[in-house]
C-alpha cells in the first residue's frame, strides 16, 4: 500500500508551527534533528581567530567537544629551552627571511586567543541565552580548552593535553560521527591517532578498533599545514574520511578582491563596522584591516593591522606583503569557515555527507573507488586529490549562500549585545511532517507542501530550488518555484541509486532578512 502510494505521488507536508502567542517557543526550536560533535584545533592566525568567533556564535547548533591550540608551519611556540628548529620550505624559509633555525615562530609569549574568545562569550552569554536557549554555559566551553602539540610544526612525538582529549573522544562510545578540524597543522590530531595505534596495533583488538575509528572520525583540514596528513595520517589511516570543500562562499583572506557584485557589499568597511566590529566584546576581538593590532610584536608577516601605508612603504619597513593593502576596517578573513559552516542547523543537512553542500561549500571530488565523499581544498586541490587517489568532478549551478550567511552572522552578533528578544530578528521556522528522505521513480511527480512561521511575526517568502549534487547531473521541473506548494517532476533519465535534492527556502522580511531551509533528498529506485 505504501509502495503504490509512493509510485503515484509523494506528499510531504511541513508542519505549521504555532501562532504568534507561542513565538518565543518557536525561536527555541532547533532545526537540525541532531547536533554534530566537533573538535576545533587552531593556530593563532588572524583568520582562525575570526572563524572561532563565528563558530562560538553557532554553539547552539553544535556539540563543541574540544577547543585546542595547535601549531602549524606558520605558528609554533618552541619548547622554551632554546631548542632551534628548521624545516626546509616552511614559511620562515621563504621571502629570503633567513630567520630560522629559530626557537619560536610567530607565537606570542602569552598567546591565549581561544581563552579570550570564550571569555568574551561569557560576558554576552545572558543576552545570547535570551535569543536561543541552546547556548551552552561558559564553564562548559572553558572545560574544553586544551593546548596541543604546539612546540614545533609537524612534531607529534609526544602526548599533550590536546592530543589526550582527542584520543579520549575518539575512543568513547557515543554514537554518530566525530568531526575533527585542523585549522592549523594536523600534528595534535596525528599524535592522538598515533597513541591509539601504539596501544592497540599489536593486540587482538586492533582490527575492531581501526574499523571503529574509520567509521566514526571525519577529518576537516584547512589544507596540510605541517605535512602530517601527507606523512602520517593519510598513509597510516587511509580509510578515515577526510572532507574539505570548494565552490562555496569565499570566506578567506582577500575575499573582496574577487567578490561578485552581490557579495562585495558585505566585505566593505562600512558594513563590517555596522554589523561586526562595533558589536560588543566579540566585535572588539574580531580582526579587520587596519585595526592597529599585531599578533606578535614586530612580526614581519603580519602587517594587516597597519593603516595609512602603501604596499611599497610596508615593504620598505621590512614587511613581507603577500596581499595588497585593503580599506581600513574592511574584511580581513575567516579562512577556516568551510570546515564547520555546513554543520549550522539551518535545515540544509549539509553535514550528513560531504557532497550535500551548504554554507561551507561542497565536495566535488570522487575517490578512485567510486565513492562521492572525496577531497578538495582551496589552493591545494590538485595535490590533495593526487594524495587521495581521487578525481575532480566539475558541476555548475551551486547557489551563492554568502549573503544569507553574513546576514545570519551579523544578527547573532546583534543577539550578543541585545538583552530583549523582541529587539532582534530570528530566523523563520520550517518543519517536516514526513521523512526527509523519500523514494521515487523516473517519470514520477512528487508533491511538496510547506508550512512556515516566523518567531517575530514577520512575513515569510517561500521558494523552491534544486541543489545540484554529484550523484545526478540533470534538472527537475517544478510546477511553481514560489509559494507553499509545488510538484517536482522526476526526469525519465534518472537512474537507480541517484539522488535529487530539493530545497525549500524560507526568508523573512526582517532587517536583516534571515533564511532557513529544508532539504528533501529523493532517492531514485
Amino acid at each position: 500500500m505504501i509502495s503504490s502510494f509512493i509510485k503515484s505521488s509523494v506528499f510531504v507536508s511541513f508542519l505549521l508551527i504555532l501562532v504568534a502567542s507561542f513565538q518565543p517557543i518557536l525561536a527555541q526550536t532547533t532545526l537540525s534533528p541532531s547536533k554534530p560533535r566537533i573538535i576545533i584545533t587552531a593556530d593563532p592566525e588572524l583568520d582562525d581567530n575570526n572563524s572561532l568567533i563565528r563558530l562560538i556564535l553557532y554553539a547552539t547548533d553544535l556539540e563543541i567537544e574540544g577547543l585546542i591550540y595547535a601549531s602549524s608551519q606558520f605558528h609554533w611556540k618552541g619548547d622554551g629551552q632554546g631548542t632551534e628548529w628548521f624545516v626546509p620550505g616552511r614559511e620562515y624559509d621563504r621571502f629570503g627571511m633567513g630567520a630560522c633555525p629559530c626557537t619560536s615562530w610567530r607565537w606570542a609569549e602569552d598567546e591565549r586567543f581561544i581563552h579570550e574568545i570564550v571569555e568574551a562569550y561569557e560576558k554576552v552569554y545572558p543576552n545570547l541565552k535570551t535569543h536561543h536557549p541552546d547556548y551552552p554555559a561558559p564553564a562548559h566551553l572553558k572545560s574544553k580548552i586544551r593546548y596541543g602539540n604546539i612546540e614545533f610544526d609537524g612534531d607529534y612525538g609526544q602526548d599533550t593535553p590536546g592530543s589526550d582529549l582527542i584520543r579520549e573522544l575518539i575512543l568513547d562510545d557515543k554514537s554518530g560521527p566525530l568531526f575533527i578540524t585542523a585549522w592549523g597543522g594536523g600534528s595534535t590530531i596525528a599524535r592522538a591517532l598515533k597513541s591509539i595505534q601504539d596501544e592497540f596495533e599489536f593486540t587482538t583488538q586492533w582490527t575492531a578498533m581501526r574499523d571503529k575509528i574509520n567509521r566514526k572520525v571525519i577529518l576537516l583540514p584547512s589544507g596540510d599545514q605541517d605535512d602530517t596528513f601527507a606523512t602520517y595520517i593519510r598513509p597510516t589511516w587511509p580509510d578515515i574520511e577526510i572532507r574539505q570543500f570548494s565552490q562555496g562562499p569565499n570566506y578567506g583572506y582577500g575575499a573582496q578582491l574577487r567578490a561578485t557584485p552581490e557579495n562585495a557589499p558585505y566585505l566593505t568597511s562600512q558594513w563590517m563596522k555596522e554589523n561586526i566590529s562595533a558589536r560588543g566584546p566579540f566585535g572588539k576581538l574580531y580582526r579587520v584591516w587596519g585595526d592597529g593590532k599585531q599578533m606578535v610584536k614586530d612580526d614581519k608577516v603580519d602587517y594587516f593591522g597597519f593603516s595609512g601605508y602603501t604596499d611599497e612603504e610596508l615593504k620598505a619597513m621590512g614587511y613581507f606583503v603577500w596581499m595588497p593593502v585593503q580599506e581600513k576596517g574592511s574584511w580581513l578573513g575567516e579562512g577556516d569557515n568551510h570546515t564547520f559552516m555546513n554543520m549550522v542547523g539551518n535545515g540544509l543537512r549539509a553535514f550528513e555527507k560531504g557532497y550535500f553542500g551548504g554554507w561551507g561549500g561542497r565536495e566535488l571530488t570522487m575517490r578512485s573507488q567510486g565513492d562521492v565523499t572525496g577531497f578538495a581544498t582551496q589552493g591545494t586541490a590538485d595535490d590533495m586529490a593526487q594524495m587521495l587517489g581521487s578525481r575532480t568532478v566539475t558541476q555548475e549551478g551551486f547557489p551563492n549562500f554568502f549573503p544569507q550567511a553574513q546576514h545570519d552572522f551579523a544578527e547573532r552578533l546583534k543577539w550578543s549585545i541585545t538583552p530583549r528578544f523582541e529587539d532582534a530578528n530570528h530566523a523563520p521556522q520550517v518543519r517536516l511532517e514526513g521523512p526527509l528522505t523519500l523514494m521515487a521513480s523516473p517519470g514520477q511527480k512528487v508533491k511538496l507542501h510547506a508550512w512556515t512561521s516566523d518567531p517575530d511575526g514577520d512575513e515569510v517568502s517561500v521558494s523552491w530550488f534544486q541543489l545540484p549534487v554529484v550523484t545526478f547531473g540533470g534538472e527537475v521541473t517544478f510546477s511553481q518555484k514560489t509559494g507553499s506548494k509545488t510538484e517536482v517532476a522526476i526526469p525519465e533519465n534518472a537512474q537507480t541509486g541517484q539522488q535529487i535534492h530539493v530545497v525549500l527556502q524560507a526568508t523573512d522580511q526582517g532587517s536583516p532578512s534571515l533564511t532557513s531551509y529544508q532539504r528533501v533528498v529523493i532517492q531514485i529506485r
